[in-house]
C-alpha cells in the first residue's frame, strides 16, 4: 500500500474554525503581537485555476483547481494535493494553515501548503485523472518548484499521481526535476520507509508519552479506530511492541478480541478482502461508537475527522488518545477530554512523521543519494521523539494540554523566524 500524506477530511465543523480556536488560544498564552497574529494567521498566497481537460467521450470539461501556500517562513511550502468532489477554497486554507503547524512542530524547514481539484477520480479514467493532474501542474508550473513548494499526495492521489506531476513539471524545465514532488514510486525517486511513515510516528509518539504517564506497553491495552495505511501500520507497530491491540475498525464496523487481535492476520484478511475486514474472523463485530468507549489505556484515532465530539466524549475511559488522523477530535469535544484529565497527543505532532519522511524523501532528491529503510526510520524516529519532548516540556511549563503546547511551540518557531527575517 502506497504511502499518503495524512490530511484531514472536510471538517464538519469548518477546519478554518476549528484550526483558528486554538491557535488563537496559543497565541495569546505566548503574548503574540497583533502584527505577527495577523501575518500568520493569513495565507500568503491564493491561486484558483480553471482546467479544460478532454474527457474520453470527446467532450471538454473544466475542472477548478487551488493552490494555497500558507506560509514560506520557515522556507519553500509544503503540502498535499487531493482530489475530491467537496474541495473548495476555505478548507484548502485550512489545509495549508495546518501544514504550516506541522511542519514547524517537528522542526522541518518548510512552510505550508495545500492544493485540490473539485473532481471525483471514482469516476473517472487513469486517462482523465493523467490529463487533469497534467493540466492541473501545467497551470501552476510558475508556483510549484524544489525551492519553492513542494507538493505531495493527498486524498484521491497517490504515487501514480505524483509521477505525471513530476514529469510534466520536468518537461516544463526541460530537465529532470525529482524534488519538486514527494511521495512518488521508490523507482521515481521515492523514499524507502515512506509507507509505515505515519504509523510509524503514532507508535513513537504513543510510546513516549506511556514513558511519561507510567504505562508498561507490555501490560498496556489498545483500540485502534481506523484502519487504513495509517491505522494498520500503528496497530501492527503498537502490537509488535507489547501492546495487546483489542480492536481495530474500518467502515465495515469494529472488531474486539478481549484477548487481543492477531494483526497480521488482520491485515491480511482485508489485503485479500478488497480493502475491508468484513466478515474477520477471531474477533467479536462491535460498533466504532463502542469502540471508542472501550475501557484501553490507549485510543488511536486514524480514521476521519469529529469521531470524538462533545457527545460521546464524556464516555472516553482511555488514559491516552494519540490522534493517527487529523482532526479527529473536535475542538468542542477538547474541553470535556481535558477535565476528564486524558492525556492527547495531538494531530500537528503524532501523525508528522509522513511530511519527516517526505522531507527526507526530497533531502535525497537534492542530494541524489538513496538512504536505507533503517537510516530513514532511525531519524524519523529521532525527529518525532525529540518534537515530542519539546512540546511535552512545553505543556508541563505553561500547565496546558499537549494541543495548545504543540500550538506553542509551532507558533514561537514561525514568529522568531518571522521578526529574524523581517517584514516590510
Amino acid at each position: 500500500m502506497a504511502y499518503i500524506e495524512p490530511a484531514p477530511l472536510k471538517d464538519r465543523e469548518n477546519p478554518f474554525e476549528a484550526m483558528m480556536s486554538r491557535f488563537h488560544v496559543a497565541s495569546q498564552i505566548l503574548g503574540l503581537e497583533d502584527e505577527i497574529y495577523n501575518v500568520l494567521k493569513n495565507p500568503a498566497r491564493q491561486v484558483i485555476v480553471s482546467l479544460p481537460v478532454t474527457m474520453d467521450n470527446g467532450t471538454i470539461k473544466v475542472f477548478e483547481g487551488y493552490r494555497v501556500i500558507h506560509s514560506t517562513i520557515l522556507g519553500p511550502s509544503k503540502g498535499g494535493i487531493r482530489f475530491d468532489p467537496n474541495v473548495n477554497l476555505d478548507e484548502v486554507k485550512a489545509l495549508a494553515a495546518w501544514m504550516t503547524w506541522k511542519c514547524a512542530v517537528v522542526d522541518i524547514p518548510y512552510g505550508g501548503a495545500k492544493g485540490g481539484v473539485a473532481c471525483n477520480p471514482r469516476e473517472m479514467s487513469a486517462g482523465e485523472i493523467e490529463r487533469l493532474m497534467r493540466a492541473y501542474t501545467q497551470a501552476m508550473a510558475d508556483v510549484f518548484g524544489p525551492d519553492q513548494d513542494i507538493p505531495a499526495p493527498d486524498m484521491g492521489t497517490g504515487p501514480r499521481e505524483m509521477a505525471w506531476l513530476m514529469d510534466q513539471y520536468s518537461r516544463i524545465q526541460g530537465m529532470t526535476t525529482h524534488a519538486v514532488v514527494t511521495g512518488k514510486p521508490v523507482v521515481l525517486g521515492g523514499s524507502l520507509g515512506r509507507t509505515e511513515a505515519t504509523g510509524r510516528g503514532v507508535m513513537v509518539s504513543a510510546m513516549a508519552a506511556m514513558e511519561k504517564l507510567k504505562i508498561n506497553p507490555y501490560k498496556a491495552l489498545c483500540a485502534v479506530q481506523g484502519f487504513g495505511n495509517v491505522g494498520s501500520w500503528a496497530a501492527r507497530l503498537l502490537h509488535e511492541r507489547g501492546l495487546i491491540v483489542q480492536a481495530v475498525s474500518d467502515i465495515s464496523g469494529a472488531y474486539f478480541n478481549e484477548k487481543g487481535l492477531d494483526i497480521d492476520a488482520a491485515i491480511k484478511y482485508r489485503e485479500n478482502n478488497k480493502g475491508s475486514l468484513e466478515g474477520f474472523g477471531g474477533a467479536e463485530k462491535i460498533s466504532n461508537e463502542d469502540l471508542l468507549t472501550l475501557p484501553v489505556d490507549l485510543l488511536v484515532p486514524a480514521a476521519t475527522e469529529d469521531v470524538i465530539t462533545s457527545s460521546n466524549a464524556p464516555n472516553i475511559k482511555a488514559k491516552l488518545i494519540v490522534e493517527g488522523a487529523n482532526g479527529p477530535t473536535s475542538s468542542k469535544a477538547d474541553n470535556i477530554i481535558n477535565e476528564k484529565g486524558i492525556v492527547v497527543v495531538p494531530d500537528i505532532l503524532a501523525n508528522a512523521g509522513g511530511v519527516t519522511v517526505s522531507y527526507f524523501e526530497w533531502v535525497q532528491n537534492r542530494l541524489g543519494y538513496k538512504w536505507t529503510a533503517d537510516r530513514v526510520n532511525r531519524r524519523s524516529d529521532r525527529i518525532m521523539k525529540d518534537a515530542f519532548s519539546n512540546v511535552y516540556k512545553i505543556s508541563q511549563q505553561y500547565k496546558v494540554p499537549m494541543r495548545i503546547a504543540a500550538y506553542m511551540v509551532a507558533i514561537d518557531k514561525v514568529a522568531k523566524t518571522y521578526k529574524y527575517r523581517g517584514g516590510y
